[in-house]
């Protein structure tokens, strides 16, 4: 497992995969949305466009550390995938807007109708559970909140 990127099999969940759930809170008040996302591997970030009044993203503004979940629907249980993630949320600009619009785009090419703004959630801490490498197994990236051991695969 490399240190400055997730295992691939993480990777490749999150781009095959286009909605994630995000989590925010305010005033201790905790709040979800869903988002459609495209996952950036090169910047370990998720992308995602939302209006600057929604409720989460005015959160986010007050406090910009983030968690969410990315999930496969299935009822098989030895199919069952899913990431949970805990990050921080900022606003790209300049070079970094240019990149991820692009990126955006190609994936979401309906969004250019649309007037609204781009936001990343760049990645502190990924857990990947994946039945089909075991029941209950579970892949670790990066450093959970409040934890100071080191995160390695169980």
């Amino acid at each position: 497992m490399e240190d400055n990127k997730p295992d691939k099999r993480i990777a490749t969940f999150l781009q095959e995969h286009h909605v994630l759930t995000l989590a925010t809170t305010a005033n201790n008040i905790p709040y979800c949305a869903n988002c459609f996302y495209v996952y950036d591997e090169a910047m370990n970030a998720f992308i995602f466009t939302s209006d600057e009044a929604t409720k989460h993203v005015k959160d986010a503004l007050t406090q910009n550390f983030v968690a969410g979940s990315v999930v496969l629907e299935t009822n098989v249980i030895g199919k069952i995938q899913g990431v949970q993630f805990q990050g921080v949320m900022i606003k790209p600009e300049g070079e970094e807007l240019k990149r991820v619009k692009k990126s955006f785009l190609k994936r979401f090419p309906v969004a250019m109708l649309m007037k609204t703004t781009l936001w990343m959630v760049e990645l502190s801490f990924v857990k990947f559970t994946d039945n089909r490498l075991g029941f209950g197994k579970k892949l670790y990236w990066g450093s959970q909140a409040g934890t100071t051991h080191k995160l390695e695969d169980v």
